[in-house]
């Protein structure tokens, strides 16, 4: 059973590119339309451009992954993350900092008193000063994914 159901047009234009470079349809990963129609066009003209798509893991994603490195079951593992979340939530909102050596950091950050500008109505608007949650990646977290994007790219430009 396919999942071709994102939105018309796209599969308007995945039929179209099916039917131009003759691909057969059961070759083709059980995805969303979306995510096909955009590897297609990646595949005939990012390539061309230089252009990079940047995907991104949901949660169901990366609860997959862990259930399948370490076998647990999906429901234990979802309320894991998901009380893993809360606590992060609940103690950023009390002001507390988590440390994850090796990981990184979850601060807030103090944003200053600043003035600002209402460009629809024309009048400057004070905003107070307040606290805004971050994540500070370690050092070696962050070396280790640039890297590995590095390595990457060169492979990119190797293959080009």
């Amino acid at each position: 059973m396919s999942r071709f159901y994102v939105f018309p047009f796209l599969r308007v234009i995945l039929n179209f590119l099916i039917s131009i470079f003759k691909i057969d349809k059961q070759t083709i990963p059980l995805c969303s339309t979306k995510t096909v129609v955009f590897n297609l066009l990646y595949f005939l003209v990012g390539s061309r451009f230089n252009l990079k798509i940047v995907r991104t893991v949901t949660k169901a994603e990366v609860i997959a992954q862990i259930v399948e490195k370490t076998g647990i079951d999906k429901a234990d593992v979802q309320k894991v993350v998901e009380t893993f979340f809360e606590v992060v939530k609940d103690n950023m909102t009390k002001g507390e900092n988590i440390y994850f050596r090796g990981f990184g950091s979850f601060v807030n950050k103090k944003r200053a008193r600043k003035t600002a500008r209402n460009i629809a109505k024309n009048v400057a608007i004070i905003i107070e000063p307040h606290y805004v949650p971050s994540f500070k990646p370690a050092k070696t977290f962050a070396e280790a994914v640039k890297n590995n994007l590095k390595v990457e790219e060169s492979r990119e430009e190797a293959a080009v």
